[in-house]
């Protein structure tokens, strides 16, 4: 069959029309099942540098030293039936203590209990320029929590420690309100901040309760009438060993 001239010309021109028309709608079809490429952002929360401060036995090596001049009663009286009251001497003590300190958890714990714990392993030397004696040597051992939040350079702690020690009593030389005999028990509480200045160094301040008797060994011979004082203290601790190693390294 023929097609007249003019016949062939529009045809070959509606073939070419056609093409150019069908082509996007062919791409359209093979593309439909493609989902658009979005890469989508998010924002993550920074690490929390304390992980790198206080994990499971951490060992830190802690230097402090305290002046406890304000004489008080003893804060346990109401259960020894004592009469809650200072007596006539009143005492400064000026503690210098060298201790271990052992991180035995990482941080944990609800809320504003979240934190970890430290056990305190100390030996102290405790000058005393207010009162008839002179000197006050402890071993000491302690627990401290620190109350850690997500990010916080600055950590509130609480710590409590309790030890022997001797003391160069005069109670025997017939001083009043002295102390009664040279072997004491000594009994701490504080409470205080700590600042880290990197995973390594750190410094503590606060307040420290700090208790000084003979647990009434010394009576009926000679009065237990103990030392009760607080002031302020301050620290500087310092990592012992590597730092904490990351998983994988």
């Amino acid at each position: 069959m023929k097609f007249p001239k003019m016949g062939k010309r529009n045809l070959k021109l509606f073939t070419l029309a056609l093409a150019y028309l069908t082509q996007p709608v062919l791409f359209m079809g093979q593309d439909s099942n493609a989902q658009p490429q979005v890469e989508v952002y998010r924002a993550s929360k920074p690490a929390d540098f304390n992980n790198d401060i206080y994990y499971r036995n951490k060992l830190e090596y802690s230097q402090e030293l305290g002046v406890l001049p304000i004489n008080i009663p003893l804060v346990f009286d109401f259960l020894t039936g004592s009469p809650y009251t200072t007596w006539p001497l009143h005492y400064t003590l000026v503690p210098n203590i060298a201790s271990l300190r052992w991180h035995v958890n990482d941080i944990g714990g609800p809320w504003i209990l979240r934190g970890n714990t430290d056990l305190t392993f100390s030996g102290s030397f405790t000058a005393i320029p207010r009162g008839p004696e002179t000197r006050y040597a402890a071993f000491d051992v302690g627990v401290r929590r620190n109350f850690i939040q997500p990010r916080w350079r600055i950590v509130p702690y609480f710590e409590l420690r309790g030890g022997v020690g001797d003391i160069d009593a005069k109670g025997p030389d017939g001083v009043l309100y002295a102390q009664g005999q040279d072997l004491t028990f000594t009994f701490m509480m504080g409470s205080g901040v700590r600042y880290n200045f990197n995973p390594r160094y750190s410094m503590s301040s606060g307040l420290t309760y700090m208790h000084i008797s003979n647990a009434y060994l010394s009576q009926p011979k000679h009065e237990d009438f103990g030392i009760n004082v607080y002031g302020p203290m301050v620290g500087f601790n310092m990592r012992i060993g590597k730092p904490k190693q990351k998983f994988g390294e």
